[in-house]
């Protein structure tokens, strides 16, 4: 299969995953999983997340930080990039690192432990990918997400439910 590549990306409703890969001069790029098609972009998976960020008026580093804020999670946080368009994703190592991929888990359809210690994601369309990580630090990425998308769902709903107030003039 031939390596497509693109210039520019934003994470949109469609992206399943963001995976770290290396090109032929050993350096990090980015295999970009879309409902129906592979491809791949210049740049490390954190970099393409922080643009996605930046484009819905965040970053990733401010994602994080409200993570935090939400949830208490410090370690390997979920992050929303754009609500109103249940963008979720999880990182499989820190977000620090460079190697770091992102995974939309409400495309997951399964998930298998493989004897190399790593594990195989299978989407709800039939792709799927292979992650250097072990099959429980895949499910309770999972369930971190569900959690922190609850608990700032919940906020939001405090919000809307407050009574509207509206100002009226007096004549």
């Amino acid at each position: 299969m031939d390596m497509v590549y693109k210039k520019e990306y934003e994470v949109n409703p469609q992206t399943m995953a963001l995976v770290a890969n290396y090109d032929a001069q050993g350096q990090i790029i980015t295999e970009v999983v879309e409902n129906g098609e592979r491809f791949y972009l210049p740049g490390y998976p954190g970099k393409i997340v922080d643009q996605s960020c930046r484009y819905f008026a965040s970053s990733l580093e401010g994602r994080l930080s409200g993570t935090k804020q939400v949830a208490g999670f410090t370690h390997k946080p979920p992050i929303v990039i754009s609500q109103a368009m249940d963008m979720y994703f999880f990182p499989i190592i820190s977000p620090k690192r460079k190697e770091c991929t992102w995974i939309a888990p409400k495309y997951i359809r399964t998930h298998k432990g493989e004897s190399d210690q790593s594990t195989t994601i299978y989407f709800m369309n039939g792709d799927t990918v292979n992650v250097p990580v072990s099959v429980g630090m895949i499910i309770n990425q999972i369930q971190r997400t569900a959690q922190f998308r609850v608990k700032l769902e919940d906020r939001l709903k405090h919000y809307h439910s407050q009574p509207e107030i509206v100002a009226e003039t007096f004549s």
